[in-house]
């Protein structure tokens, strides 16, 4: 089985769980670490002439991290396509079972399992914070409805003030969000590099959780450490003084 990955996270998925497997990447796939593997350029715009020439028996990809003419014209060529589009945990740990075993797979990889055990060790669902979760900002870009990052905070005591919004990823200004008084700002460092010289000055007196982005979004390996990586984040947040 040759294998592109034009997802991040199933990069990481495949390269720990079938070595040998993953034949091509984006330049955006950096784990595992030290990975030797062709690039073909971003998840966005990858170089589909590139892509072909690696001979793919599959390619991967996801539904928000990679664009439908892309999908359209490696289908168009003849080569095909998994498209992934997790919204939950329950769903992304299903669709990584599946996807593992249709690449070849013998058995449900030790790091999957894991992660079934991490978050089934969560307690129920219990509202700790209210906040508000910005992944963009000129413009500011926070998480709407439905996403995988929001089901990954919600389980973690976090109830997104945008999750009923009609938008996946609505545009909301500075002042509309500081207007719906979050208790906390959730700051992940992807897409968008929040850190705190960027991002809490603008909610002055407000906590910011300072969070890694690839333990929030990212659906793989990642997701067996995820819990405990994010709970320890969301419990150290820091504080741009008001005034």
């Amino acid at each position: 089985m040759r294998v592109v990955s034009l997802v991040p996270s199933l990069t990481e998925a495949v390269a720990v769980t079938l070595p040998g497997a993953l034949v091509g990447a984006t330049d955006w796939c950096t784990h595992p670490a030290g990975l030797d593997v062709p690039r073909v350029g971003g998840s966005k715009y990858p170089d589909l002439d590139r892509v072909r020439a690696l001979r793919p028996d599959v390619v991967l990809l996801n539904i928000e991290e990679n664009r439908r003419e892309d999908a359209d014209a490696l289908a168009a060529a003849g080569v095909p396509v998994r498209v992934t589009y997790p919204r939950t945990v329950d769903q992304a740990l299903a669709e990584l079972s599946g996807l593992l075993a249709e690449l070849g797979a013998p058995a449900e990889p030790a790091w999957l399992a894991a992660a079934r055990r991490a978050w089934a060790a969560l307690p129920g669902d219990t509202t700790r914070h209210r906040a508000v979760v910005p992944v963009w900002r000129r413009p500011w870009v926070v998480l709407g409805s439905d996403t995988f990052a929001g089901d990954v905070l919600r389980r973690l005591g976090v109830a997104n003030l945008y999750g009923g919004h009609a938008e996946r990823y609505p545009r909301p200004t500075l002042a509309e969000l500081r207007d719906r008084a979050p208790e906390l700002v959730v700051l992940p460092d992807e897409p968008y590099r929040f850190t705190a010289a960027d991002g809490p000055e603008a909610f002055p007196g407000v906590p910011c959780a300072l969070l890694s982005g690839r333990h929030l979004t990212w659906y793989g390996p990642s997701l067996a450490e995820a819990p405990a990586v994010l709970a320890a984040q969301l419990a150290a947040p820091v504080t741009h003084p008001a005034g």
